[in-house]
């Protein structure tokens, strides 16, 4: 016990303040917080990681899948390897293409609407600033 108050004291000195990641709180990273719960979710992470070569190992293996192989939600099932090489557009258009001419073939399958791919966003914000407090101006 006394020497955690030692080295929370020390960290202390040299600015490291602990954090509480906890759901909700606006300085989380939820970027982040998403990876490591797809990184968890896993079929192939293990229960207990052995050693640190343990640890290296699925890593090496993990982030190659999760950057090109998975199809995140949030930037409209599209790999980041897509986005990042700016793909998305060029994929987002070619799936429309496939769905308008699956709907032009069976519009009766299609109960309200023609089917639309997902939209990608064109920016991300973990804290997004108020524009008023960005221009120097007040807000309530």
């Amino acid at each position: 016990m006394e020497n955690s108050r030692a080295l929370i004291s020390g960290l202390a000195d040299l600015g490291v303040t602990k954090t509480h990641s906890r759901p909700h709180v606006p300085n989380d990273n939820p970027f982040s917080e998403a990876q490591f719960k797809t990184l968890k979710y896993r079929p192939e992470f293990p229960d207990r990681l052995g050693s640190i070569q343990d640890s290296r190992g699925f890593r090496q293996k993990f982030f190659p899948w999760y950057d090109n192989e998975h199809r995140h939600s949030g930037i409209g099932l599209l790999t980041t390897e897509m986005v990042h090489y700016e793909r998305s557009v060029e994929i987002v258009n070619a799936r429309q293409s496939i769905l308008t001419g699956v709907y032009e073939a069976h519009p009766e399958r299609f109960v309200s609407r023609p089917p639309r791919s997902p939209k990608v966003p064109t920016e991300a914000w973990i804290n997004r600033p108020n524009l008023i407090e960005a221009e120097g101006g007040v807000t309530h």
